[in-house]
């Protein structure tokens, strides 16, 4: 979109079937047309969810989020079964007796082939977001998650360890895949106002996920040495259930009218998902696509975003707020919060429950997030969570170092990881998963929600490789690097991050268009 253009802007009350709605209008060069703009929108009543709207946001969410998180979390507790089985079938296939080190560097490989996959899902996720289309994107990644379940449910019985690892790529890809595409699918499908609750869903479902793993991988569930494959293979039947309805699922209508074209085709999904009667409300988000369609250039290829001046800020914000969500230490807590609780003075079995207790905290303040992003603007949200969770985490390193100084300083310890756990879900868990959305106009979103979601799987990579081995160096200091980049988005946040709630892309971008020159409004 041409930045540099000029509106002028007047107010106006329109009043629809009784209601008062202020909107205002602006005159658009290129189309040399009054088109009326939300940017200024101060007594708009928001509109209801449609039957549709609400069936792709929960089955979208629970068929493809969710299994995300799953993944991350299903892995953990029956480690030693699966480690003792591949040990076993490479004996049993191969008759070679791999070493204890050895065992442990194929275990790694296991775990971390998952991360790599979601790096190349991401980095794949601009060409097939445009090249499928979202709706496109999302039915493909359900393909490589239920592909993954078979394999993972059939590799013990085929005594494969092959089939465990293609497994846990294709799961990656299939991951890396739906961070990039699915918040963009469902922030475009959304009437402006509910952007934010809609682009949050993806971040619940991950943090559901996860949860719901460990719970599935317990002991008295399926985390044992027969049923090991049960657990990691089980969230199928999640995919089934939610895909099944998919034939209904619209196609996002800003892709097809801006990147296809597909004028037609926009305006009949629009119609399926705000309802017959809405024309004013179809008619508007209209005429908002024909002015973003008419830009003189549709920047969508890697190359030409990332050499784009105007580009340049909101994509160093998307990949700083999404690479910076994973080096805020969430992912290592979880990572290794049984060992963290053990050195806190809890016995093995207490320190489980403690996290499964961290896990089912991050979910119901996930829980939060749609509420807060439909009423609280985002710099305020993201700034407050950022800077609240970098003194918890400095907190933490702090009474970890001097754990036995004091009787009650483990108690101190739980109850600060327990906060950050609970104040990360504020800003630092929801907003970087749909940010770009709210920067970018369409023809660029893909290629910065691939760039972003390879960030977030990158730095969530370096963590798990990492961390032990910081831990051992630097013991209870391990946690002030995340405390620094906490620190760091409040900075990025208060001085180069507009406020996005309640305003078109189209009205984000000029306000960052100038990189860091640019004024925050």
């Amino acid at each position: 979109m041409d930045h540099n253009s000029h509106h002028n802007e007047e107010s106006h009350q329109l009043y629809p079937k009784g209601e008062k709605i202020e909107i205002t209008v602006r005159n658009d060069h290129r189309s040399n047309r009054d088109i009326p703009s939300t940017s200024k929108v101060t007594n708009l009543e928001k509109p209801r969810w449609g039957k549709l709207l609400t069936l792709v946001g929960y089955a979208a969410t629970f068929g493809s989020a969710v299994p995300v998180g799953y993944c991350i979390g299903v892995i953990n507790s029956p480690a030693s079964y699966v480690k003792a089985w591949c040990a076993q079938s490479l004996l049993e296939r191969y008759d070679a007796n791999i070493t204890p080190s050895g065992l442990d560097l194929l275990w790694a490989s296991i775990v971390s082939i998952f991360l790599v996959g979601g790096a190349v899902g991401s980095l794949g996720g601009a060409w097939a977001a445009n090249k499928f289309g979202r709706k496109g994107c999302f039915l493909i990644s359900g393909f490589l998650f239920a592909i993954g379940a078979i394999m993972f449910f059939f590799c013990r019985m085929a005594n494969s360890v092959e089939m465990l690892i293609l497994g846990r790529l294709l799961v990656g890809l299939a991951s890396g895949l739906t961070t990039a595409a699915l918040p963009m699918y469902l922030t475009e499908i959304a009437p402006l106002a509910w952007v934010g609750t809609l682009g949050v869903f993806c971040a619940v479902g991950v943090t559901g996920g996860v949860v719901v793993g460990q719970v599935f991988s317990l002991r008295d569930v399926f985390g044992t040495a027969e049923l090991w494959h049960y657990a990691m293979s089980f969230y199928i039947v999640i995919i089934c259930i939610c895909y099944l309805p998919s034939y209904m699922f619209p196609e996002s209508p800003k892709y097809l009218y801006i990147v296809k074209g597909d004028r037609e085709g926009a305006r009949r999904e629009l119609t399926r998902l705000r309802g017959a009667d809405a024309v004013d409300m179809i008619n508007h988000e209209i005429e908002e696509m024909e002015i973003e369609a008419n830009a003189k250039v549709q920047t969508r290829s890697f190359g030409s975003v990332l050499k784009d001046p105007a580009l340049l800020l909101p994509l160093i914000i998307v990949c700083c707020f999404q690479g910076g969500q994973q080096l805020s230490g969430i992912n290592a807590i979880f990572y290794y919060s049984v060992s963290i609780f053990e050195k806190a003075g809890l016995s093995t079995t207490d320190a489980e429950w403690a996290n499964l207790g961290a896990g089912c905290l991050n979910l119901a303040t996930s829980f939060l997030g749609p509420v807060l992003m439909a009423r609280v603007n985002r710099r305020p949200l993201m700034m407050f969570s950022s800077s609240i969770c970098a003194a918890f985490l400095f907190a933490i390193a702090f009474v970890l170092y001097y754990i036995e100084a004091a009787s009650w300083f483990p108690i101190v310890c739980i109850v600060c990881i327990m906060g950050y756990i609970f104040f990360y879900q504020f800003g630092l868990g929801p907003i970087p998963y749909f940010i770009g959305t709210e920067l970018f106009e369409v023809a660029p979103r893909s290629v910065a929600m691939s760039m972003g979601s390879l960030s977030s799987w990158a730095c969530n990579f370096i963590i798990g490789m990492a961390f032990p081995s910081l831990q051992n160096a630097w013991g209870a200091f391990v946690f002030l690097p995340f405390s620094v980049t906490c620190a760091l988005l409040f900075v990025l946040t208060k001085f180069y991050v507009p406020e996005t709630r309640g305003r078109d892309p189209s009205e984000v971008a000029p306000l960052v268009s100038k990189g860091f020159k640019s004024k925050v409004k």
